[in-house]
């Protein structure tokens, strides 16, 4: 049995890739014509699953090369697992500081003031929500609080949710039908794909850098390359693990 769960997490910023693309592929089949000779679709059970590029990752130091190699060496095949980030950083509902989009802030210190002995903070979230009522698995609509908006949830943002079997799993919503006049106001979304596993009242959702227990795309492979005097620029490309 697939185990999905506590993976490691791709180095997002580390492989700085020039850019990147997510979607959710495969979420209807053709469902054959109507009446008057017009294609009609049906939308899959599952909703589809979600894919992301990773294009032109800048591979010019050692470091890099060694993280590239293992990523090789432990997701060719398709059969091992990794958590890919979604990097919504710019355009997510986040405070801005220094007129920059901030889903992290760092450098919290402990209650009375200190740091850790090497210097470093703690840091978390700007942004989250919270599961206010339990959905079963394959729900299109789900209800959750959200705290630190620095606007309200209107066309579509990302978000995951780490399931206790399924792990991480990234979704979108792409309708908001409702949403309450509180500070922290509670949003009911219709989302897609649907909930990889059922939920209970409390569960976190996060909106900075949600991300997808992934696995290489079929018939993908990552090579060791070497240019001499070069940046090496590759692609990798992922897709939702079942």
């Amino acid at each position: 049995m697939a185990v999905y769960t506590n993976q490691p997490t791709l180095e997002a910023n580390f492989l700085a890739p020039v850019k990147t693309i997510y979607d959710v592929t495969g979420s209807s089949i053709d469902g054959g014509r109507n009446g008057v000779g017009e294609g009609q679709t049906i939308e899959m059970s599952g909703g589809g699953i979600v894919t992301a590029v990773y294009e032109d990752c800048k591979i010019k130091n050692p470091e890099h090369y060694e993280y590239v190699n293992w990523l090789g060496a432990r997701l060719n095949g398709g059969f091992r697992f990794i958590n890919v980030p979604i990097i919504t950083d710019w355009f997510g509902p986040f405070p801005t500081v220094n007129r920059l989009p901030a889903p992290i802030v760092s450098g919290i210190t402990h209650s009375d003031g200190s740091y850790f002995s090497d210097g470093a903070g703690y840091s978390q979230a700007t942004v989250y929500g919270e599961i206010t009522e339990a959905a079963a698995l394959n729900a299109g609509i789900i209800k959750m609080r959200v705290y630190g908006l620095n606007r309200p949830l209107r066309w579509s943002d990302w978000f995951s949710i780490y399931h206790t079997t399924k792990g991480w799993r990234a979704y979108r919503y792409w309708q908001v039908i409702s949403k309450t006049s509180e500070e922290n106001p509670v949003y009911t979304l219709a989302i897609a794909p649907p909930l990889r596993e059922a939920v209970t009242g409390g569960t976190r959702v996060e909106f900075a850098r949600p991300r997808f227990v992934a696995k290489f795309k079929s018939e993908f492979t990552l090579p060791s390359v070497v240019e001499a005097f070069f940046v090496t620029q590759q692609s990798i490309q992922f897709v939702e693990a079942f």
